[in-house]
């Protein structure tokens, strides 16, 4: 059944936080309701950039403070009797806050044909206000806190029983709205929360792993132009390190997947050490750092995540660059070459018996050269030069 050509379109007045963006499962699910055809009008009672953004076709209010003041003096000025009751309740009920914002969003609530509170904190009562000035039906969804520690409970339960419908997250909830707080079974619907199931399913990709500094000797460039080349779904790339402080030939690695197209493939997981780290080596089928001459002739000396991969048994793909090709006999392609890099990608993803040889022959290559006796070795050094005074300084 297609419920986008059987539901009218409705203006839903979602009234949200976004203190740090959108929390995930809202986004996620006004979302699904947007594409059912729907308008989603966004009220927010904060706004702060976080990982989830409003959708382009949706309507935000932003607020201002000075905009939020100069509406009660209008209100006050135009409508008396109306706002001066209202303030009465907020503060007979402590919720002056969400009705001096409810009145400012009001214009905005009159223009959808729903209010839907998306917690049943202070969403609910700036959306309970909303119902009071605007007339319109008011819905809200109850998830966990709100009902063990309700910022106004009071008004909780006031708001309650004047929503028109009362949506929770589990059957647990239901029974205790129910019981405990005396919500009618007719009001009480039951909407689990929801998961894309298409975009959460399972899946085999192959992860290629690279860590490091976001400069330009690291390669990320090759990589990701070898993998625009590849066009293949089941990649992925996994990308571990941050920006690198003062060096001048610093790359904005996540803009540059998105100006490549190649960002829905990968994943940023900032700067890691210890257990996450060692999780991303583990978790990896193929680790790649394409090293390459940076703009001013800076080069490698050799880097210890090549090392390290070797030392998880891992398959790598790195450059001629340096010193690398006289540790790592495979596999390596020429610098600055995303052909090339995208032919090695594929020859070892078609084969799970070549990775697994490689990444072996890498562990043995890694207990010969890489063992923690090097540090030993760097500790005979300073004692002998301990042993070896100056004369001058005796």
């Amino acid at each position: 059944m297609d419920m986008k050509s059987e539901i009218a379109p409705l203006q839903i007045a979602a009234i949200v936080s976004m203190k740090a963006g959108m929390e995930a499962f809202v986004h996620r699910e006004l979302g699904l309701i947007s594409d059912l055809g729907h308008q989603i009008l966004l009220l927010p009672t904060k706004v702060r950039p976080g990982l989830y953004a409003p959708r382009p076709e949706w309507t935000l209010y932003r607020w201002r403070w000075s905009e939020l003041i100069w509406a009660q003096l209008t209100g006050l000025a135009s409508m008396p009797r109306r706002y001066l009751g209202l303030l009465r309740e907020a503060l007979e009920t402590s919720s002056l806050a969400d009705f001096l914002l409810a009145w400012h969003l009001r214009q905005a609530a009159e223009a959808a044909d729903v209010l839907y509170a998306t917690f049943g904190d202070h969403k609910f009562f700036v959306g309970w206000y909303l119902k009071r000035i605007s007339g319109r039906p008011l819905v809200v969804t109850i998830h966990a806190y709100e009902l063990y520690k309700n910022p106004n409970p009071e008004l909780f339960l006031i708001a309650l029983e004047d929503a028109d419908q009362v949506i929770t997250v589990t059957e647990h909830n239901r029974e205790l709205l129910r019981d405990r707080f005396r919500v009618s079974e007719n009001k009480l619907r039951l909407v689990r929360i929801n998961v894309d199931t298409e975009a959460f399913r399972p899946s085999h990709p192959l992860r290629i792993l690279t860590v490091g500094a976001f400069v330009e000797r690291k390669g990320h460039e090759t990589l990701f132009r070898a993998i625009k080349q590849l066009d293949r779904d089941d990649l992925q790339v996994w990308v571990v390190g941050d920006r690198a402080g003062e060096d001048r030939n610093t790359v904005d690695v996540p803009a540059l997947a998105k100006e490549l197209g190649v960002e829905r493939q990968v994943a940023f997981f900032g700067s890691q050490k210890g257990l996450a780290l060692k999780a991303l080596y583990e978790a990896c089928e193929i680790f790649c750092l394409p090293s390459r001459i940076d703009s001013d002739g800076v080069c490698e000396g050799f880097p210890t995540v090549i090392a390290e991969a070797m030392a998880f048994g891992k398959p790598v793909i790195s450059t001629h660059h340096v010193e690398i090709p006289r540790v790592l006999p495979n596999v390596i392609v020429p610098e600055n070459d995303p052909q090339a890099l995208a032919d090695a990608i594929s020859h070892l993803a078609a084969s799970h018996t070549l990775r697994i040889q490689l990444g072996q022959q890498n562990r043995l290559i890694a207990e010969s050269l890489f063992s923690a006796q090097n540090a030993q070795r760097t500790a005979k050094v300073l004692t002998e030069a301990a042993l070896r005074r100056c004369p001058a300084y005796s």
